[in-house]
């Protein structure tokens, strides 16, 4: 079965650009201020990020812990979650140690890298779930690419059109990943598992450490909620494939 009539290689690349242009959009939208009251802005800018924090945290419990222990043996992923979370702890230190703020931007590209893997990997046997994957991944980086803009604007030095141009580069890296997943990984379905072990572990730290706490916004309840229809939106996904 082939996808939009395209050779399944290049449908598979054509789904990874087109789910990776959500990163770029979200950090354009987050750049825009002015447009509401300042209150009202800034809950929703909050809500946001919260959103996001619900869409990473569906990734973990409905797509990268499932898919790794269907690929490889148990032992294997719960050594691998954990390694992912100390790394990403000592990471997340240098990073804080020298005044920098990427905990969203280093969890987006958690979840974005090893999902495209795993569109490649299912783009030529369930093209089908590959669009549904495809359609949630974008989905998932729209509020990514926002919560991790506010984010680093706030804390680097960059001017804001190189800060954007990082966001841009983020577009190639999805069909890079996602040729990996059909070229490398495919016929390797216990490294791909490994993979994505390792990311849910490095999302799960930081997403505690530093994305929830950041969403946390005082006599604000938009916010928690906005955590829950990220999570919501993840399931909606994920029993779309079933």
């Amino acid at each position: 079965m082939t996808l939009f009539g395209l050779d399944p290689a290049l449908a598979g690349l054509l789904l990874a650009t087109l789910a990776g242009l959500a990163v770029p959009i979200g950090a354009a939208l987050a750049r825009v201020e002015g447009l509401l009251p300042r209150w009202l802005e800034t809950e929703l800018q909050y809500s946001v990020m919260a959103f996001g924090g619900g869409a990473l945290f569906s990734a973990i419990a409905l797509v990268l812990i499932p898919e790794a222990t269907e690929r490889t043996s148990h032992a294997v992923v719960l050594a691998v979650f954990v390694g992912g979370g100390i790394v990403f702890l000592v990471i997340d230190r240098v990073l804080a140690a020298r005044g920098g703020q990427a905990a969203q931007f280093l969890a987006m590209m958690l979840d974005y890298l090893p999902e495209a893997m795993a569109l490649g990997a299912l783009i030529t046997a369930e093209p089908a779930v590959a669009v549904l994957t495809a359609g949630l991944i974008a989905l998932q980086n729209l509020p990514e690419g926002f919560g991790a803009w506010r984010e680093m604007a706030q804390g680097t030095r960059l001017p804001a059109r190189h800060l954007f141009l990082l966001f841009v580069l983020m577009v190639p890296l999805g069909p890079a990943a996602a040729a990996v997943g059909l070229f490398v990984l495919a016929d390797q379905p216990a490294v791909l598992g490994g993979i994505m072990a390792f990311a849910a572990g490095g999302i799960l730290y930081l997403l505690f450490q530093d994305v929830a706490p950041e969403a946390h916004l005082e006599r604000a309840y938009g916010p928690a909620l906005g955590a829950v229809l990220g999570f919501a939106l993840g399931l909606a996904g994920h029993m779309a494939t079933l």
